[in-house]
């Protein structure tokens, strides 16, 4: 299996399950074994999925000094080399979850993570690795043209765009061989928004998630699209995580030599599994678990 190097936010989600949206007012609600708490975050998420998958992880992040950083600490002893930088407080995120079809709202406080960097030398000491996992967190931004400068691929996903020259994007978009993102704000014109992208910019691949519709694929090697279909491997719970399930396992069978489109095949079929369990940091295969699925 390969090294793969993740720099993103780890924090401590809580997760509560709701009967449908919009959720009418009242002063007080028991939801018997409807919320839980957990460490998470699209760095931890995707360190985990590939951890679990059979890579070998260096995951960069940074935790707060208190209760929630502490927790975050202790939940990565499957990771190979987590490295968490010390900040005062640790990010935190509230997710509500219809209970019915896994539809969620989420309530992200960063803290203070976007006044954070990384220094060159930090990042230098992991530099041995196959694949480079961005996230479009701020501290990763000046990592992108050392990760570039190794020749490996630099992989990203940016997530809900609406605008090919988003300003707060345009680095990590540049910057990806392998570049991911939803199509909620783009719905019905995916196909053209990639094109206009990879017009745009040098990426090598662009992957639209699209929910129950799957995911299409642009590779640039053959200017052309492949949509891999949604598949349905056990109900669904809750669809937070969907995504950085959809990217990580992508990203480990493609770094492990398998060609775009099976390794998209592959990567629905773990997102699909993932949602089948509640908070995004759960429910992942291993890969011989998800070769036999």
């Amino acid at each position: 299996m390969k090294k793969v190097f993740v720099s993103g936010l780890c924090n401590v989600e809580c997760s509560c399950r709701v009967g449908g949206f919009p959720i009418a007012y009242s002063p007080v609600e028991y939801n018997f074994n409807g919320i839980s708490s957990m460490p998470s975050g699209v760095g931890l998420n995707v360190s985990l999925a590939l951890t679990t998958l059979g890579d070998e992880v260096t995951l960069l992040s940074f935790a707060g000094d208190d209760p929630a950083g502490e927790l975050l600490r202790t939940a990565v002893n499957t990771i190979a080399r987590p490295v968490f930088l010390s900040c005062p407080s640790t990010p935190q995120s509230v997710v509500l979850y219809d209970e019915h079809d896994g539809r969620r709202r989420i309530y992200t406080d960063l803290k203070d993570m976007q006044s954070r960097h990384i220094e060159a030398e930090v990042f230098e000491r992991y530099a041995d690795a196959d694949a480079f996992c961005l996230c479009n967190i701020e501290y990763s931004r000046s990592l992108l043209p050392l990760a570039k400068a190794t020749g490996k691929p630099v992989c990203s996903d940016v997530h809900c765009l609406s605008d090919i020259h988003d300003a707060y994007n345009a680095d990590f978009i540049r910057n990806s061989d392998i570049l991911f993102l939803s199509n909620e704000n783009i719905r019905g014109y995916e196909a053209d928004f990639v094109c206009a992208l990879a017009k745009e910019y040098p990426c090598r691949i662009i992957v639209v998630g699209m929910g129950e519709k799957g995911a299409l694929l642009y590779e640039r090697s053959r200017d052309d699209f492949y949509l891999a279909p949604a598949v349905f491997t056990r109900k669904v719970i809750n669809t937070v995580g969907a995504g950085d399930a959809l990217f990580s396992a992508f990203v480990h069978f493609y770094v492990n030599g398998r060609e775009p489109r099976e390794a998209l095949d592959l990567a629905c079929r773990f997102a699909s599994y993932k949602i089948g369990e509640s908070g995004a940091s759960k429910g992942f295969l291993r890969e011989e678990e998800l070769l036999r699925l």
